[in-house]
C-alpha cells in the first residue's frame, strides 16, 4: 500500500469537517480571479460562507468521507472544472448564488480569455485623435473613419463572440478604449442542499420576474375564492363586504325602506316627484311644489344622480377594498 503524506491526510480531515458542519455546500471556480479580487470576495463572505481552496482529489476524498451522513455528495464532483474550491455555508442556496452574482466586477479582456458574451465596440467618438489607432481598430474588423478631428467608430461592431478566444490584438485596442468586458468573480457552479445538488442555471432566477408571478398568482386564488364563495382567512372580509353591496342595492331596487337605504330612496322617490310634476301644468300644482319646480333644472337631476351614484360609489368602494386586501396578502408574502 502506497505511503499516504500525514498533511494529505488533515487536510483530508479539515476539509470533511468544513462539510460536515455545513448545511449547504457548493463548488465555485476561482479560475483568473486576482487575489486582491479574491481576498475582498472572503471579506464580503465571512460569517456567512467559508471558501476553501484545495487539491482537487483531497476534495473528492472528502466528499466521499461525507457521503454517508450527506446522501449523493459526491455528486459535487461532476462539477469541478478551472480552479474548483468549495463554498460551506448555512445560507440558502438561492441567496449565496445571489451574493456571489453580485460580487463579481467587470475586467479588462486579456488575451486568451473566453468571451461569456458578444464583446461590442460602441458607434461614436473614441476620444481619440487621428493616428496609428485609426488602423488598429481597421484592423480588427471596427469600421472607422476621421470626423471632427477625432477618431469615430461608424457602427456597432461585435469584435468578438460569445464563447471565442479573445486575441491579442483585441485585447490590446479594448483596454486601450477602457472597454472592460470581462465579469470576474467566483462561478458558483452547483450546490448540494439535504440530499439535492441544484446547478447555476437553476439557481439564477429573476427576482422581479419570480415576485410578479407569485402575486399574480395570489390575485387570481384570492378571486377565485372570492368568485367560487370559498370563504378564507384572506378573502372573508371582502366576501361579506361583498354580500353586503349586493344586499344595500336589491333593497333598494326593491324600495324595502330601513335605516340604511331610507336616506337614499327618499331622494329618489323625490326626484322622481319633481320629474312627474313637471310634466304637469302650472294650475295642477300647489305654491309649495311650483316652488320646487322654479329650481328644478339646478337641482332635480343631481338629486336623482346623487342618489344612484351613492349606490355606485359604495359598489367601487367594496372593490376597491377587494384590491387592497389582496394587495396586503401579497405584501404579507413577502414581509
Amino acid at each position: 500500500m502506497a505511503h499516504v503524506a500525514e498533511w494529505k491526510k488533515d487536510e483530508v480531515n479539515e476539509l470533511k469537517g468544513l462539510i460536515d458542519s455545513a448545511d449547504v455546500v457548493g463548488i465555485v471556480n476561482l479560475l483568473n480571479i486576482p487575489a486582491r479580487q479574491l481576498q475582498e470576495m472572503r471579506k464580503t463572505l465571512a460569517g456567512k460562507a467559508t471558501i476553501r481552496l484545495s487539491k482537487i482529489n483531497l476534495m473528492n476524498l472528502a466528499l466521499e468521507d461525507c457521503d454517508n451522513e450527506k446522501a449523493n455528495i459526491t455528486g459535487l464532483s461532476d462539477y469541478m472544472e478551472g480552479q474548483p474550491a468549495l463554498v460551506c455555508t448555512d445560507m440558502n442556496p438561492f441567496k449565496l448564488y445571489k451574493i456571489l452574482e453580485d460580487s463579481k466586477t467587470l475586467a479588462p479582456a486579456k488575451a486568451g480569455s473566453i468571451a461569456n458574451d458578444d464583446i461590442v465596440i460602441p458607434e461614436g467618438d473614441t476620444g481619440f485623435e487621428p493616428g496609428p489607432f485609426l488602423g488598429e481598430l481597421q484592423q480588427i474588423g471596427v469600421p472607422a473613419k476621421i470626423d471632427k478631428g477625432k477618431i469615430v467608430v461608424s457602427k456597432d461592431t461585435v469584435v468578438v463572440e460569445a464563447g471565442e478566444e479573445v486575441s491579442k490584438d483585441v485585447a490590446n485596442t479594448l483596454t486601450r478604449m477602457d472597454i472592460k468586458p470581462m465579469e470576474v468573480g467566483m462561478d458558483l457552479k452547483a450546490v448540494y442542499e439535504d440530499g439535492s445538488i441544484f446547478k447555476a442555471d437553476v439557481l439564477a432566477i429573476d427576482e422581479e420576474e419570480t415576485i410578479a408571478d407569485v402575486q399574480s398568482a395570489f390575485t387570481k386564488a384570492f378571486n377565485l375564492s372570492v368568485f367560487s364563495g370559498f370563504p378564507t382567512t384572506e378573502t372573508i372580509s371582502t366576501m361579506i363586504g361583498t354580500a353586503h353591496s349586493k344586499a344595500f342595492n336589491v333593497a333598494v331596487e326593491a324600495g324595502i325602506m330601513n335605516s340604511k337605504t331610507s336616506d337614499i330612496l327618499i331622494a329618489l322617490a323625490n326626484a322622481k316627484m319633481l320629474a312627474l310634476a313637471s310634466e304637469l301644468s302650472s294650475d295642477a300644482l300647489d305654491d309649495e311644489l311650483s316652488d320646487k319646480l322654479s329650481n328644478a333644472a339646478v337641482s332635480a337631476a343631481p338629486v336623482a344622480e346623487e342618489a344612484t351614484e351613492e349606490v355606485e360609489e359604495e359598489e367601487e368602494e367594496e372593490e376597491d377594498d377587494a384590491e387592497e386586501r389582496a394587495a396586503m396578502g401579497i405584501m404579507g408574502l413577502f414581509g
